[in-house]
């Protein structure tokens, strides 16, 4: 699965794409590889991350982006964006502020726009309801979201008001940094591929178009007897079940 990292990455860099017109097609790397052939390069040695990922992890970690306040901020929004539900919880649960921060690091340009547009959650509770944003009630945060959730379709979001770029920015942070979660893929209730296991389409589905599988030919295609067997090879490559 990809990593929430490399999801969000993907995400911003897509919408961004998306709102100014860039295409990004055979990128070099510095030594005149594509990206692609340096990904398949890099997936030939090493699962998961690469040491230099591990050692940018750890010093990205290791650095400070938001002050306390800041993060209470983001909390506070978060959960506006995306209400907590039982039993799995939330944004915070799902640990989306400490995700926000450290692509606020590992993502350098995104940091004013975070920044930013924090201050001016400040700002407009303190101009509007004489309080923080953090502490404002929830019919008043929403009321102050209301003003910034749109953007204009029509223009590169580059260069739409900073509020308008922040709040779209923590929106798509908030709701992919819940969904590449445990607690977010608990909450769809996705728990992966089973092997050989299939029970094709649903009745429901069956039903609603009149149709359904011939007990005989089912039969043929899914063999029940073998649901969650694991395929198992010997050194020589060769099936064994």
């Amino acid at each position: 699965m990809m990593d929430r990292r490399k999801s969000l990455q993907t995400l911003i860099l897509g919408g961004a794409a998306a709102t100014s017109g860039l295409v990004f097609n055979s990128c070099k790397t510095e030594n005149g590889e594509t990206v692609d052939e340096a990904i398949a390069t890099t997936s030939e040695k090493y699962f998961g991350r690469t040491p230099a990922e591990l050692d940018r992890i750890e010093k990205l970690n290791a650095e400070q982006l938001f002050n306390e306040h800041e993060m209470e901020t983001i909390a506070a929004l978060s959960v506006v964006i995306l209400p907590p539900k039982e039993p799995h919880g939330g944004p915070i649960e799902a640990e989306v502020p400490e995700l926000v921060e450290f692509m606020g690091k590992d993502i350098p340009d995104m940091a004013p726009t975070l920044l930013g547009g924090l201050m001016w959650l400040d700002h407009k509770s303190n101009t509007e309801f004489g309080t923080e944003f953090k502490s404002a009630t929830l019919a008043q945060k929403k009321q102050i979201c209301d003003e910034i959730c749109w953007h204009d379709t029509e223009k590169p979001l580059s260069e739409q008001p900073l509020e308008i770029q922040f709040f779209y920015t923590m929106r798509g942070l908030t709701v992919t940094g819940y969904y590449t979660s445990k607690v977010g893929i608990a909450d769809l209730g996705y728990k992966g591929n089973s092997p050989n296991v299939w029970d094709g389409v649903p009745q429901d589905v069956l039903d609603q178009h009149g149709v359904a599988y011939d007990p005989e030919w089912i039969a043929k295609c899914v063999d029940q007897s073998q649901r969650n067997v694991i395929a198992e090879w010997d050194d020589e490559g060769n099936l064994l079940t």
